[in-house]
Formats: C-alpha cells, sequence, structure tokens
C-alpha cells in the first residue's frame, strides 16, 4: 500500500462551505460546476453538436450533472470511470398552492419529500430555497438563509406523555412551518416575498422547485474538532469528493486510459425514476453521445461501456454507539476508519468480488484504508443508485461511502477526516 495520505483539513473545510451554499440540488450542481470550471471545464448544451475534442466538459440538467474529461488520443471505445452519487437529500418541500395558515399565524404549505427524520426538523430556525420559472422560459436560483419558518413543537404541557410513549407526527397536520403573523392569508403572499427577494419584478414567477432548510452551518464537533456535524452530507459528501477528485485528475490527465466522468443525479431519496434521475436517460445519453463525438460506432460504444466500472458513492452506517445491536455483529464500521464497500446479496447495493477488487486497488494505490458494511439480517437494507446504474447500462458497479451517524436527519454527524480519505480514493480511481 502506498503512503498514507497526511490529512488535509482544507478539504474538510471547503465541504463545510459547499455543504452551507448547496441547500437544493440547483445550489449543489452549480457550485460544483463553478469548481469544475476552475480546473479548465466548460460546458456544452445537449441541444447543441457535440465535438470530440479533448478536455473536461460537463452538462446540466435541473439538478444533476454529468461532467467528464477526455484525455488526448482517447480513442472512440476508450472505457469509462464513473463516480456516481446524488444531490438530493430529505426535505419539505412547499407545495403549488403554498400560502396557508389559521388562528392568525402565517404558515407555508410544504409536502414531505423523501424520508426524513421529522422529529429533526422541529424548532429550528429554516430558511427557504429553490428554482424560479419565469414567465420569459429562464430560471434563476433563490435562496432566503436566514430564519424565516420554523415547525413548533406542541408543549410538553399539552403533551404529557411525549417522553414515555414517544413522539407521533402526522406529516400533514404537524410539519406545516409558521413564517409570520396574520388573519388575511392570501395566495401569492409567499412567492411575492421570493420575487422581492431576488430582485425579480412583480408576477413574473411562473412556477417554482422551492425545499426548507437550516440555516445553522455546518460545524466542527468535539474536543480536538474530529468530527463534523452539518446538513445534506447524505449525499453531498460525495458529490463535493467526486467533483474535488474529477478536478484533481484532469490536472494531470496525461496518459490516461479511462475517460473519468462525475455523474450526480437528483431524486435519489423517492426512486430515481425522473429525467434528472439515475433511471433516467441522462447518463446513457451523455456518454453514448461522446462515444459518437470521437468518431465511434455502435460497436464502439457496446465496447466502452463493457470496459467500464462506476464506483456509486453515497453516504453509509456507522455504527451507534447506543444502537449497537442494531448493526451486523460482526461488521462495525467507524468513523474516520475510511470509506465503506458497502454489500449486500439481495442486490441493494451492487457490489460483487470483482467489484470489491476494483475498489480495493483504488484504495491501495491511494494508501487509504477501508472498511465493509452489511446490514443485520433483522434489518431491512436501503439502497442507493448502485443498482439502477448497473441494470439501466449494463456497466459494472460497486457501492461505496462514507460512515456517518443521524442519516436522514436535518444535521448529520461524519468523522473530519473521511471526506478527505473518500476523495483521495475516488482520485486513484478516476487515474485507473
Amino acid at each position: 500500500m502506498s503512503e498514507p495520505p497526511r490529512f488535509d483539513r482544507g478539504h474538510t473545510d471547503d465541504l463545510m462551505s459547499f455543504l452551507a451554499a448547496s441547500p437544493t440540488p440547483y445550489h449543489a450542481v452549480a457550485n460544483a460546476a463553478e469548481r469544475l470550471e476552475k480546473a479548465g471545464f466548460r460546458q456544452v448544451a445537449e441541444t447543441d453538436a457535440w465535438d470530440g475534442t479533448a478536455g473536461g466538459k460537463y452538462v446540466l440538467r435541473g439538478g444533476a450533472i454529468i461532467a467528464w474529461y477526455v484525455p488526448e488520443g482517447a480513442e472512440a471505445h476508450t472505457p469509462f470511470r464513473i463516480v456516481g452519487a446524488h444531490t438530493d437529500s430529505p426535505t419539505l418541500r412547499v407545495k403549488p398552492r403554498p400560502d396557508s395558515g389559521a388562528h392568525g399565524w402565517r404558515q407555508a404549505a410544504v409536502e414531505i419529500y423523501g424520508g426524513p427524520l421529522l422529529n429533526s426538523w422541529l424548532d429550528r430556525d429554516l430558511g427557504l430555497a429553490g428554482r424560479l420559472s419565469l414567465r420569459d422560459g429562464t430560471t434563476c436560483l433563490v435562496d432566503v438563509d436566514r430564519p424565516l419558518l420554523r415547525v413548533p413543537q406542541l408543549a410538553i404541557h399539552l403533551d404529557r406523555a411525549v417522553n414515555s410513549d414517544g413522539l407521533k407526527l402526522d406529516k400533514q397536520r404537524h410539519m406545516q412551518p409558521v413564517w409570520g403573523l396574520g388573519e388575511d392569508v392570501r395566495d401569492g403572499d409567499l412567492i411575492a416575498f421570493l420575487e422581492e427577494t431576488a430582485g425579480l419584478p412583480d408576477g413574473s414567477v411562473a412556477g417554482w422547485d422551492l425545499m426548507v432548510h437550516p440555516v445553522e452551518p455546518p460545524a466542527y464537533l468535539g474536543r480536538d474538532r474530529e468530527l463534523v456535524a452539518g446538513p445534506r452530507m447524505d449525499n453531498l459528501l460525495s458529490v463535493h469528493a467526486g467533483t474535488a477528485a474529477l478536478a484533481a485528475v484532469a490536472g494531470h490527465g496525461s496518459g490516461l486510459s479511462y475517460i473519468p466522468v462525475l455523474a450526480a443525479f437528483d431524486h435519489e431519496e423517492n426512486g430515481s425514476q425522473s429525467d434528472t434521475g439515475a433511471d433516467g436517460p441522462l447518463l446513457g445519453s451523455v456518454l453514448e453521445r461522446s462515444v459518437h463525438a470521437r468518431g465511434g460506432s455502435l460497436e464502439d460504444r457496446a465496447r466502452a461501456l463493457a470496459g467500464t466500472v462506476c464506483l456509486s458513492s453515497d453516504t453509509g452506517h456507522a455504527v451507534h454507539p447506543n444502537y449497537a445491536e442494531r448493526h451486523d455483529p460482526t461488521h462495525h464500521p467507524r468513523v474516520d476508519g475510511g470509506p465503506l464497500l458497502k454489500v449486500n446479496v439481495n442486490n441493494r447495493y451492487a457490489t460483487d468480488g470483482s467489484g470489491r477488487a476494483v475498489f480495493a486497488a483504488a484504495c491501495e494505490k491511494a494508501g487509504v484504508p477501508f472498511q465493509t458494511f452489511v446490514s443485520n439480517n433483522a434489518m431491512p437494507c436501503g439502497t442507493t443508485i448502485g443498482p439502477i446504474t448497473a441494470a439501466r447500462h449494463g456497466i459494472r458497479t460497486v457501492d461505496i461511502g462514507v460512515a456517518i451517524l443521524s442519516m436522514h436527519s436535518v444535521r448529520e454527524l461524519c468523522g473530519a477526516k473521511d471526506p478527505y480519505l473518500l476523495a483521495n480514493a475516488l482520485t486513484a480511481f478516476l487515474e485507473g
């Protein structure tokens, strides 16, 4: 194994900045694109003809980004090495008629997106961010990054048994946040407020994709600042690491035998079935067009995909000190123990023995330790974009990720070193 990389806290500092600046998938891909632009990548439009020139390119569609780097001398059948991730996180999303309220309270009507830990959203200062679609056909991003909303919990005096019987939350009745006072609740008030915030003319917004987010910034935790607490680590931690790895490989990309790719999808938390999800056509379209732009045929495309490998990077479960019995008794992943290799024989993860060998080789090259995660047999196992990618494109896929606690909470917890170790392992993988 190579010498282990010296821990660079600057990477984790940058991750924390990325998390804070990316309250929605739309902001996340914009921030990833900005980082790639600084590394020499350029955006290409799906509606334009593509050329086969060397260099870094990327496509943006909604809350998804596909970026790739073509080295000098790449042939049409050159295989790809893909880091897959997702940009969305469980949250509260604004409904088509946002304005509601009762008993003198002004409220925002929200819908539950994905599978959040609902109790973690209570009594927190919340902002509002997303994408506004304008009447002229353009879109713009908006972020109210200040305390604007709050989902107030019922006082214990009115629910005396809450600590003994447990908190029971109705998704419709109990999760609607307040954002002001007023008896006269009118349709359009919230959107008018956002138009004013974004500096847009009155009535210019025709549609919106808005979501609530906590405004408390990420922070180091612990005696020696060895932990990081923050929002949306599932799975912006992997998006950030993949972006950093792709930029690093492009910076010294001569002699690459693979075409490195970052594929960060939206809508993983609700099944991936969308035009920007892993079960949609976006990745396949980009890979096929890249082959054809280099003069490739259907045969070249088949050869390229047959040699392609994807690392599906998503957060996994560290052993919880208060609930160790919920974990497999022989697999207890720890934070800062290196990235996880995630295994499930029922194909909830896509890893098999040959995939393990690919990941082990990348970690050995990078000097990065790794751990293995498997679920307790009595617990249902979650899933990722990994099996979807493998099945949809016929690509050998390996599921990996960083071990965290409090997955799907407003604030999740990871080790300060693990994001850096993951980025090093991904860089070694993309280099081939």
